[in-house]
């Protein structure tokens, strides 16, 4: 059996925590990683516990980590009944090699995408109001990353990526979205030109975002439902993707660089959209 000490923060109540005796207990060896996933970091963690949407199995922290931010997860772990054990740094290390995991871990169960339906239904509540965010096949975990964060920023009502030949949901991406798939529906489809046909028969205007698109995002009207492509880090949008397009849009540059990460290019466009959806113009 496992030692058991007791960790105390400030004024917190003494919790409960479980001190891992070498060779024993959920050492990387032992873990299934089809039937769990970890969310590194502190922001990642106390968002996860915070939305309740996903089970934590168990909660680690490295051996030492005393501060506020330790505290209020611990609260938050306390709450919900997660265990929590204590590893060393080298353990964590091991486990998330070349991860910025801060000292804490959750242990969570598996990733589950949403249901293309749920989404349809969240964004079309609010007739004209419906934000999807397509990722036409983004290759780079913290593009993807940095994007869910964005979308979930401005309240976009789901993200949807490709199965295949994409950046999937992962402790890369997780880290990098500081919790943000918290908030964030995300759904993984099989053929993205025919789940935006079907948007598109739903009444969805399909809008791609390209550097050589024919309209600025300052003169196109936002206020339709609408789902926003952005394309691949280097080829762009497809070309299948590009016949579904109602419009392609573009940021218009006034310095010398012409392209822009794809989180950077999403927030932009999210932002103009939001602007005019609020003030009305």
């Amino acid at each position: 059996m496992p030692a058991v000490i007791f960790f105390a923060f400030l004024d917190l109540e003494q919790i409960e925590v479980k001190k891992d005796i070498p060779g024993q207990l959920f050492m990387k060896n032992t873990i299934n990683k089809k039937d769990f996933y970890f969310i590194p970091g502190f922001h990642g963690v106390q968002e996860t516990l915070r939305r309740k949407k996903v089970r934590v199995k168990e909660l680690w922290i490295m051996e030492g980590k005393k501060s506020v931010r330790t505290e209020k997860i611990l609260c938050l772990a306390r709450e919900l009944n997660i265990p929590v054990r204590l590893k060393k740094g080298s353990e964590l290390a091991d486990i998330l090699p070349g991860i910025t995991h801060q000292g804490i871990i959750a242990l969570a169960e598996k990733f589950h995408y949403a249901d293309l339906d749920n989404l349809l239904r969240i964004s079309l509540q609010k007739q004209d109001q419906g934000i999807l965010i397509a990722a036409d096949h983004i290759t780079d975990e913290g593009n993807l990353g940095s994007l869910i964060r964005t979308a979930a920023f401005f309240g976009a009502h789901g993200l949807l990526i490709p199965k295949d030949r994409s950046a999937g949901i992962s402790t890369n991406v997780l880290k990098r979205s500081s919790g943000a798939h918290a908030h964030l529906p995300i759904t993984r489809v099989v053929n993205m030109s025919r789940t935006l046909n079907i948007l598109k028969k739903k009444g969805f205007w399909i809008i791609g975002a390209a550097g050589e698109g024919s309209e600025s995002i300052y003169r196109f009207d936002w206020k339709r439902d609408l789902v926003l492509v952005l394309g691949n880090e280097q080829r762009g949008l497809s070309r299948a993707v590009r016949e579904l397009c109602h419009e392609v849009v573009n940021i218009p540059s006034w310095g010398k660089i012409e392209a822009l990460n794809v989180g950077v290019a999403g927030g932009i466009i999210l932002s103009e959209i939001v602007r005019q959806r609020s003030s009305g113009s």
